[in-house]
């Protein structure tokens, strides 16, 4: 799509006579945004790169249970040569851990690339990576939590999509696989839904859906953490939310916390571009000070998302949780906050 910049030349230099009728048209064609290289499918053989780009494994035997994990759904690991590399709370050096995430999208061998787990040091490798260079070799990236700081730099830099989902070291649940196989392998355009056990619709848990506004909105998906998002404003690594449905979930944070973030995402203004809100699960959200007078996350949200004017609703089963779906980022999705689901309207791999 012509920028407001790109037009702006190219009138002006029709004003001044500058341009034919002719050039004029293939300028514009030119300045018409290509949707970025989707990347390709798995099949099972492929080769997987397994990197650590912020915290660290604890020990080989931890390296040990991935691979195998790995190979037991398929695929073939390729562990990074310091993988289990540590430096304090850190998987190794910011320059070591950055140079492995951008070896795996530059070694032809590789098909995809999978985080082994999250933690804390994913913002710190950004400087490091040379996105144009990442940009031309689309792999399919998975992982969440720390991991959003990747998925919004890749997003803001590269465009092509990845997928919000399980760690390479997590317990891979069977509806975790399965969801991640549909979108990886097979380029299904799946529904995301909260879950509709009658049973617990009943509860006050966080599983139920819960609707801070109504009605369907259509945008292209974005987001992750909140901590880690909410983290990089302000920052080039930030995609732009304009018409995007924004989903978020986290983890261990106090109501006034998330309360914190969410409005710091206000007043950046990046609330106020979306079309639409997700929030997942927002797992141990409690603060546990004694006699603490408090609002409810749920408050927090209804106050934050309700007030938008869009469609916004919790109660996803993505986040820090056993089962949980995959969120892919960056394609056209459309939500019904009444019914709480997530409709996606392209494949993530081509």
């Amino acid at each position: 799509m012509l920028t407001r910049r790109s037009v702006t030349a190219v009138l002006g230099a029709l004003a001044a006579g500058a341009l034919s009728p002719e050039l004029t048209a293939r300028t514009a064609a030119r300045t018409e945004a290509q949707p970025p290289a989707r990347p390709k499918r798995l099949r099972e053989g492929d080769t997987v790169g397994l990197v650590a780009p912020a915290g660290f494994i604890a020990d080989r035997f931890g390296v040990e249970a991935i691979l195998e994990s790995i190979r037991a759904v398929g695929l073939v690991p390729k562990p990074a040569a310091h993988l289990a590399a540590r430096e304090g709370y850190l998987a190794g050096d910011d320059q070591t851990r950055a140079a492995e995430f951008q070896a795996m999208f530059e070694d032809p061998a590789v098909a995809a690339v999978m985080s082994v787990r999250g933690g804390w040091g994913g913002a710190r490798i950004l400087p490091y990576l040379d996105f144009a260079r990442i940009a031309r070799n689309p792999k399919l990236f998975s992982g969440f939590s720390d991991n959003t700081a990747l998925h919004m730099a890749l997003a803001a830099r590269c465009g092509f999509p990845t997928i919000h989902g399980p760690n390479a070291s997590g317990a891979w649940h069977t509806q975790s696989w399965q969801a991640f196989h549909a979108l990886a392998f097979e380029g299904a355009t799946p529904t995301i839904t909260v879950p509709a056990d009658p049973l617990l619709s009943l509860e006050r848990g966080s599983n139920r859906l819960r609707t801070f506004h109504g009605g369907k909105a259509r945008g292209r998906l974005l987001g992750g953490n909140l901590t880690v998002l909410a983290a990089l404003v302000g920052t080039p690594y930030l995609p732009d939310f304009t018409g995007a449905i924004l989903f978020l979930e986290d983890t261990n944070e106090s109501e006034y916390r998330i309360d914190r973030m969410l409005t710091q995402l206000a007043l950046a203004g990046t609330l106020g571009k979306v079309a639409g809100v997700v929030f997942g699960q927002c797992s141990n959200c409690v603060e546990r000070e004694a006699g603490y007078g408090n609002f409810t996350v749920y408050e927090v949200m209804d106050r934050a998302f309700g007030s938008l004017g869009v469609p916004a609703f919790q109660g996803m089963p993505f986040g820090h949780i056993a089962a949980q779906a995959c969120m892919p980022e960056g394609v056209m999705a459309e939500i019904d906050a009444d019914a709480g689901t997530v409709r996606l309207l392209e494949p993530v791999v081509a």
